[in-house]
């Protein structure tokens, strides 16, 4: 028996909370369980040098836990997780993203931990979709892109080997003591966009990691089910921002 009583292959309870900022072009606050993400995309109709005059766009991601999101107080600073981790966004969400559609326009996509009991990575990719389409979705509104340039879904999800079992969607008192530990993002149409394990004790096999992947893929599903149900109608109007 999991700790939350969960069956091995089912998500914690996940919600997003659309537009949770008035002033980000598209926010979402996404829970799972005990993780708390922010993820906001801010727009800017410029690019960075290195693609002037190339007729593309740019989205990239910045990602920070906040003081007080864990039990000891995470200082501000980067360090090399949250870069690697920011990396691992941004690789995420351009997948999925034609830059040739939304030329001169740069997206930051800023994913803020707010509480943090594993898999704030995976969901931060799974938020920062559905930011990353409102604001999107609002220059396309607005006419300052033709059409959207969101070419599929993107969704993330831990998986790994606790207790010798594989499992879905860890909590961080499983991912913690994981004999193996797994990220996994997808598109919405099933391909792999990237897949991080690590065997933190004894090697893993490969039908542990077949077991694992068809883990990843029905959450995925079941979270990229989720994305859609929240984008299916547009983003509201903002309001005036003065």
């Amino acid at each position: 028996m999991r700790p939350d009583n969960r069956e091995v292959d089912e998500l914690r309870q996940v919600t997003f909370e659309r537009d949770f900022t008035d002033m980000a072009d598209g926010s979402v606050l996404v829970k799972a369980g005990r993780t708390h993400v922010l993820c906001t995309a801010s727009v800017q109709t410029d690019v960075p040098r290195w693609m002037k005059n190339t007729g593309k766009g740019w989205v990239t991601a910045e990602y920070s836990m906040l003081p007080g999101s864990s039990p000891d107080r995470v200082r501000r600073r980067e360090n090399g997780r949250s870069m690697e981790i920011q990396r691992l966004i941004g690789r995420s969400l351009r997948a999925v993203c034609d830059m040739e559609a939304m030329p001169d326009v740069s997206i930051t996509v800023d994913c803020d931990v707010l509480s943090a009991d594993g898999g704030t990575r995976t969901a931060s990719i799974t938020g920062g979709y559905i930011a990353l389409h409102d604001a999107l979705s609002r220059l396309v509104a607005a006419g300052t892109i033709k059409s959207h340039p969101l070419t599929d879904f993107c969704a993330a999800i831990s998986v790994g080997i606790v207790d010798g079992e594989a499992r879905l969607d860890l909590p961080y008192i499983e991912d913690s003591t994981a004999e193996t530990d797994m990220n996994v993002v997808m598109t919405g149409s099933g391909g792999m966009i990237e897949v991080q394990g690590t065997a933190e004790g004894a090697p893993f096999s490969r039908d542990e990691l077949n077991q694992m992947l068809d883990f990843a893929q029905k959450g995925i599903g079941e979270l990229v089910d989720m994305q859609k149900a929240v984008v299916s109608t547009p983003p509201p109007a903002r309001p005036d921002r003065g």
